[in-house]
């Protein structure tokens, strides 16, 4: 577990690399993409040894049989979260923006509103409207420094339309480990609305030490009928382009309606994933999201010590995710302007805080997982950048 070895990305057909120019401009030769949430690390030994097992064998055909898989997950939900799901309750989806895409068939119609605490990930929007339905964003409070929601404030912005509510838990972009006591506050306002919960938790594994990531059904178990959970191993383990992820439904009815959505459309599982998730959830894989929690959590420190150096520049407390996300309204600067001191003199290409939805517009989003001597790099540039500050 090298978490320090540079690999060379260019050129193969990475998003985060090769679309980093095209995208924002920073030069391929020199930029440091901070974008795209994939890792620059590989995944570990026992992901690579079931890869090489399939290319040994040398036959590619369709994946059956998917005990040894489920078992995998149920194994590490319980071992790891002391969450107990039955094989049944497991739904396989091309990950989990083609995951939010599918609840959003199965449990709205065109015309309904799906509820979003903003900011947040910023494909959830995406979706929700590519698919004819509206997203009602009910913006989180900043105290203390830290994201949190205003039940209060929320009831006069719905509309009446709503039917689903989409829940990131932890927290992305703002590194949010929620306590079981804010999770069963927003099971209740799904209830009282009747809203479907959809609660994405593809980042409950990449939790800082010293935090600990509560389950949503296991923090509100009275709202079995309405919570649909997402979890995948592409973030944990970096294995995003196996375009695997799993909707996970306790309840038999909203499994049903689930199952027939997937069943309309022929969604089938890619063996590739399969393999490699069922390799991951393991004892070696465990070990190796020990490591890689650790090391991230050292890249957190010194990013964060370094980029709080700079007047009017606030990186959030990240206790989950490798994603840091910094405020830069202390500078007073339009987000053109600090955003192109990011992207033209640092050459580090961010993701935009007004992407994220209301409440992200002062905003970037920085991606940590990285070797940490590129982390320290990016300090440097984004110190140099703004030394007119200091």
């Amino acid at each position: 577990m090298n978490f320090d070895e540079i690999i060379e990305r260019r050129g193969t057909h990475s998003a985060k690399w090769d679309m980093m120019e095209p995208n924002y401009g920073v030069p391929a030769a020199d930029g440091i993409p901070m974008w795209v949430a994939d890792m620059d690390f590989r995944p570990p030994q026992v992901v690579l040894d079931a890869l090489q097992g399939m290319v040994d064998h040398g036959i590619f055909g369709y994946f059956g049989d998917d005990r040894a898989y489920k078992a995998a997950i149920s194994w590490w939900m319980e071992t790891r979260h002391g969450w107990s799901v039955a094989p049944e309750w497991i739904f396989t989806t091309h990950g989990l923006v083609n995951g939010t895409a599918m609840c959003v068939e199965a449990f709205s119609k065109p015309g309904d509103a799906v509820v979003l605490f903003t900011p947040v990930y910023h494909a959830f929007a995406r979706v929700i409207k590519a698919a004819g339905r509206s997203v009602t964003e009910l913006p989180m409070v900043i105290r203390d420094g830290r994201y949190t929601l205003d039940f209060d404030a929320y009831e006069a912005l719905l509309t009446g339309r709503e039917t689903m509510l989409v829940f990131c838990s932890p927290h992305n972009p703002g590194g949010r480990v929620w306590s079981p006591a804010e999770l069963a506050e927003v099971a209740a306002f799904a209830a009282k609305h009747d809203l479907i919960l959809v609660s994405d938790e593809i980042h409950h594994d990449l939790v800082m030490p010293g935090q600990t990531h509560t389950i949503m059904t296991k923090a509100a178990p009275e709202a079995l009928d309405r919570i649909v959970m997402m979890s995948a191993t592409t973030k944990t383990f970096n294995i995003a382009g196996s375009h695997s992820g799993n909707v996970i439904i306790p309840d038999p009815m909203l499994r049903e309606k689930f199952a027939a959505r997937m069943a309309g459309l022929g969604i089938s599982a890619n063996s590739f994933g399969l393999v490699m998730a069922t390799a991951a959830y393991s004892p070696e894989g465990a070990a190796w999201v020990d490591a890689l929690t650790a090391y991230l959590d050292g890249n957190r420190k010194l990013f964060d010590t370094g980029v709080n150096a700079i007047p009017g520049v606030a990186s959030m407390p990240l206790e989950a995710t490798y994603l840091a996300w910094v405020d830069f309204a202390g500078t007073r600067m339009k987000a053109s302007e600090f955003t192109a001191r990011v992207e033209k003199e640092a050459k580090i290409a961010v993701n935009h805080g007004a992407s994220f939805g209301a409440g992200g517009e002062s905003f970037l989003r920085f991606n940590l997982a990285t070797p940490r001597s590129r982390v320290v790099e990016a300090v440097e540039r984004l110190q140099a950048a703004f030394k007119d500050l200091q």
